[in-house]
């Protein structure tokens, strides 16, 4: 099982409850394909740094995830026939960005004010 983050960004038309059916979809997807789903993070709508399919706008989500090398080419054909989907990107992780993304996620790193000096 290897690890992977998955970003989507989708069409910005998409309403809360078709946004988080489909977030569901590709969650439950990836379960029924062996894999297992370590953190889902919706960041929303943000601008795109350029247009995609004449948008300037996109509803980004990332998913972190563990499954067998083959899912991602059969995830790739889910992404691609969706027409929600404006872009997607898969990253493998390796252990250094594992331990990274866990600790963001649960507080492990300090925030230091910065003095002025």
């Amino acid at each position: 099982m290897n690890n992977y983050e998955l970003m989507v960004i989708f069409t910005p038309v998409l309403s809360e409850e078709d946004f988080k059916a489909s977030q569901k979809k590709y969650e439950d997807f990836i379960a029924e394909n062996g894999g297992g789903t370590v953190h889902s993070a919706p960041w929303g709508l943000k601008s795109l740094a350029y247009p995609i399919q004449k948008k300037t706008t996109g509803i980004y989500w990332i998913l972190e995830y563990t499954g067998p090398s083959d899912l991602n080419e059969k995830l790739k054909i889910q992404l691609l026939r969706d027409e929600q989907v404006m872009r997607h990107m898969v990253t493998r992780l390796d252990k250094y960005a594992v331990e990274y993304n866990y600790k963001k996620r649960n507080g492990g790193f300090a925030v230091t004010e910065k003095t002025e000096g």
